[in-house]
């Protein structure tokens, strides 16, 4: 009998697979069927996401984490006075008064009271940084409020929950909370604990390394960025890619396992623009976020599949991002929209940081994100195994079924799109280029000496990034990023496909159509995207095949044209001339009384 089915033996003993005779819908995934009317969990399920959840708290504790028990069932009290008394971290008030509401947003000021014998305080002197939850009630406070301060929680749920409370928990484990489950559980966490408790203390007896040995790793480091560098990927023609099965359910099965990311942390401020860049008009009144979701839609509706899009936003992008999506609220797209703070930031190694936005947000930092809030493993958990990223408005952008159908079929763990710089550098076979011959950033300068240009978007498996953090190949922790002067290390700062092939093993890159690369970066981009230059259809921007010139006009504005905001509102019946040479600046313009002031 090998472990897998002990371990399964051992959770059927405790009744964990037994569920309740309501099933909602996002529960599904994580059962059987029904037997005698009553929803029968998978066990195997309930084993990845418990181990999951297990493999989180033991990084939290690694890194000194605090951890929250919350027991809402009178049946637990002994086994959960039992496993925190053993790792240290009993708290009888925060156990028994988590009802409280606000107890974790008054954190800061918790409310003490004082009587003749005694002191009682209803909120934690410190947030924790995560909140393990057994008998999960649907309408915890608790949840809610660690919804609010982006708390990750870990908690049982079962077949009855709703989709309210179930989306919020980070690490949900489904699961019938038996008695005997719950012991299992507290007895695995207990372990966890003590164990990187005592890993914790032998580390720190180790002592701190001398200077000559951190100049020694500097060295080291640098010694392997000028390798990557001279480093090589090979990249293929769009129409050398395996083609699309002919059968409808098999591309079904195929786009069943994609999963779409937009980071979303550009903003149209060099444009005049306050919003994020991906909620400006572009075309027919379509935004670029309308544009990737309609793309979805129609992937969805011709194959039947279900592509759900994830939206990184930033602080500043958040509420703007949200507004494009209210009209979304009844589509059947699964968009999932998450905010981070204002870094992680490019930071010098003179102590100085820069917040140009080309190199805001790496490779490493995206796949940290999905790591540490515990998307990675919820959709590994779904059957999902791509990921398909777009770092940048690159509004030209194509969900290509194609491409995806090619990655798995050879097993490709990373690949990159692709485009010549130029129209003499297309590629025709596939060839091998160093990563210095890739370029990133538009300069000009460096279009002239590259080859390709890497269009930021990259398809990559779920699967390799989960194995790379497993084996801490790839760290949750980021490392500092140092600026070197060298044009190597420039360039290769320039595009982040070295950092994936230092990583990765089975790496391509795909040379897309130029039609596919339209970045929106100034006002001039947008434009010609504003302009009947370009129409939509189904998502897809396309030129307009009435333009016979295979080039696109040049439209060279000055800084001052950057920023700025006139509106003319011209009344039924009456004219407007603007004459000639007159300059009109942040001004509201309704009669001809405004033109001459």
């Amino acid at each position: 009998m090998t472990i897998h089915s002990v371990v399964i033996q051992k959770l059927l003993s405790t009744n964990a697979h037994i569920g309740r005779q309501v099933a909602t819908h996002h529960f599904k995934d994580y059962t059987y069927g029904l037997r005698n009317r009553m929803a029968i969990i998978d066990s195997d399920k309930t084993l990845i996401c418990m181990r999951s959840a297990i493999n989180f708290i033991s990084s939290l504790a690694r890194h000194n984490g605090r951890f929250m028990f919350i027991n809402t069932n009178p049946l637990f009290d002994e086994i959960f006075e039992l496993m925190s008394k053993k790792v240290g971290c009993y708290s009888p008030s925060s156990n028994s008064l988590w009802r409280t509401g606000g107890f974790l947003t008054n954190s800061n000021s918790p409310k003490k009271f004082r009587s003749r014998n005694k002191k009682l305080c209803f909120g934690p002197t410190q947030p924790p940084d995560c909140i393990v939850i057994v008998d999960t009630e649907s309408k915890s406070s608790v949840i809610d409020e660690a919804f609010k301060l982006h708390i990750p929680i870990v908690a049982l749920v079962d077949s009855a929950m709703p989709l309210h409370t179930f989306s919020r928990i980070a690490y949900p484990i489904p699961v019938n909370p038996s008695v005997q489950f719950v012991y299992l559980f507290c007895n695995l966490i207990t372990k966890t604990l003590l164990l990187e408790k005592n890993n914790n203390n032998n580390n720190s007896n180790i002592k701190l390394l001398d200077d000559d040995h951190h100049l020694r790793e500097k060295q080291a480091a640098k010694e392997k960025s000028n390798l990557a560098a001279k480093l090589g990927v090979t990249v293929i023609p769009y129409d050398a890619i395996s083609p699309l099965p002919q059968d409808v359910e098999q591309t079904k099965n195929l786009l069943d396992k994609l999963v779409v990311l937009k980071l979303n942390h550009a903003s149209g401020t060099n444009m005049g623009f306050q919003n994020p860049k991906s909620a400006m008009d572009i075309c027919d009144g379509q935004t670029f976020l309308d544009l990737i979701i309609n793309q979805i839609e129609t992937l969805d509706s011709k194959y039947g599949s279900r592509v759900p899009l994830l939206i990184f936003n930033k602080d500043d992008t958040h509420d703007s991002t949200l507004k494009v999506l209210e009209k979304y609220s009844e589509s059947s797209i699964d968009v999932r929209t998450f905010k981070q703070g204002k870094g992680p930031e490019l930071t010098l190694s003179d102590g100085h940081s820069s917040k140009e936005e080309v190199h805001t947000f790496d490779n490493g930092d995206i796949f940290r994100s999905l790591m540490i809030g515990g998307t990675l493993d919820l959709l590994l958990s779904q059957g999902k195994e791509y990921i398909f990223v777009m770092k940048c408005d690159n509004v030209g952008t194509i969900i290509d079924p194609n491409i995806l159908n090619h990655l798995m079929t050879n097993a490709i763990d990373y690949c990159m799109e692709v485009t010549p710089s130029h129209s003499s550098n297309v590629i025709l076979t596939p060839m091998n280029f160093k990563l210095k011959e890739i370029v990133r950033n538009q300069d000009k300068d460096l279009k002239d000496k590259c080859k390709l240009i890497d269009t930021t978007n990259m398809w990559v498996s779920l699967r390799t990034i989960k194995r790379l953090f497993d084996t801490n190949r790839l760290k949750l922790q980021m490392p500092p990023i140092s600026k070197e002067d060298d044009y190597d290390q420039t360039l290769l700062q320039g595009t982040d496909a070295g950092q994936a092939v230092q990583f990765f093993d089975n790496v391509i890159g795909v040379s897309i159509p130029e039609s596919r690369f339209v970045p929106l970066d100034t006002t001039s981009d947008l434009l010609l995207l504003q302009s009947d230059l370009y129409t939509s259809r189904e998502g897809v921007l396309a030129r307009n095949p009435a333009r016979t010139d295979a080039l696109n006009p040049v439209i060279d504005l000055g800084p001052e044209y950057e920023k700025g905001h006139v509106t003319i509102v011209a009344k039924p019946g009456l004219k407007l001339e603007i004459p000639d040479g007159v300059v009109i600046e942040n001004k509201e313009i309704n009669d001809i009384a405004d033109i001459q002031e």
